[in-house]
């Protein structure tokens, strides 16, 4: 597909401000945000639909509170869910005066976790709480109003930019004596900028239907969260080490269940992309790598 004009939902999140940095040159990326689109108008989608004619758009806006979801079902299924079908119906409607593809974000959360083998894309969705279930809404929504959407299941999303796991272990290793980590969760973790380089190659090859991104290889958050610490000391980033200790899930209970192993197949991605994903410990050091760097520079 040429793109000329990219239209993002959700710009200031992880993966906006990866797909920002790594869009191809001479491509127009369109970046919005939620004061800019509202994603639950279908009156909004509709007139920026008409007014960027984009032949891309990027759904990448979502309720990822997943623990405040558990309380607030509403709004989660409003974002997640209703709102990707509105993007998906506008985007159908464009299509009948211009080709528009749409890629639309999802998570391994859909998964229940209770299974031992890598999810493939076909298994069966069994989400354990209102995050998956919302998301899951969103997958089927887009599917029922546009079959042609690239779907991109996606875990353990980090950046430089934004809040998450990665940022947050590296702030209690300053502040604490030491941690303690689930080790009972397994899944892979994700630097946002290998998703957001897989999503410009899927579109470039005209990838469809279902599809599976993270980095390859299998961690706990106990085991992410040590390496994180080992990096982390290595590049200077930390002046000391504190111990980590692994901990059992019902040892820190959350209101929203989490699946104990959500590694998902990524085979049908590779054979679109002609290459492996990288490991996440290659892509951990590259994204500790670069923070080390803003900090010199700020």
């Amino acid at each position: 597909m040429k793109l000329h004009k990219v239209l993002v939902t959700g710009a200031n999140g992880q993966l906006g401000y990866e797909l920002q940095r790594t869009v191809v040159p001479g491509v127009e990326l369109i970046a919005t945000d939620y004061q800019t689109l509202d994603i639950t108008s279908s009156a909004q989608i509709t007139a920026a639909l008409e007014q960027y004619q984009p032949e891309l758009v990027i759904n990448a806006a979502a309720y990822t509170a997943v623990d405040k979801a558990e309380s607030d079902q509403v709004n989660a299924q409003r974002l997640n869910g209703d709102a990707a079908g509105l993007i998906a119906q506008a985007v159908a409607r464009a299509n009948q005066y211009k080709p528009t593809q749409l890629v639309h974000i999802s998570t391994d959360f859909v998964f229940d976790g209770a299974q031992s083998l890598p999810y493939l894309p076909a298994a069966a969705p069994k989400p354990l709480g209102v995050y998956g279930a919302t998301k899951l809404s969103g997958e089927q929504q887009v599917q029922a109003y546009l079959p042609t959407a690239l779907i991109i299941r996606t875990s353990w999303l980090y950046s430089t930019h934004g809040n998450n796991f990665v940022k947050s272990m590296l702030r209690f290793m300053q502040e604490r004596e030491q941690l303690g980590v689930v080790y009972d969760q397994v899944g892979s973790p994700t630097w946002a900028r290998t998703l957001a380089n897989s999503i410009w190659a899927l579109v470039e090859n005209n990838a469809q239907g279902i599809l599976h991104c993270s980095d390859n290889g299998v961690a706990s958050w106990y085991d992410f969260a040590v390496t994180i610490q080992e990096e982390a000391y290595r590049l200077g980033l930390l002046k000391q080490r504190i111990p980590i200790h692994p901990i059992r899930s019902s040892a820190y209970p959350t209101p929203a269940e989490r699946p104990a192993f959500s590694v998902m197949d990524k085979s049908r991605t590779e054979e679109y992309l002609g290459y492996r994903l990288p490991y996440w410990r290659t892509s951990l050091q590259a994204m500790l790598t670069e923070l080390t760097e803003s900090n010199h520079q700020a």
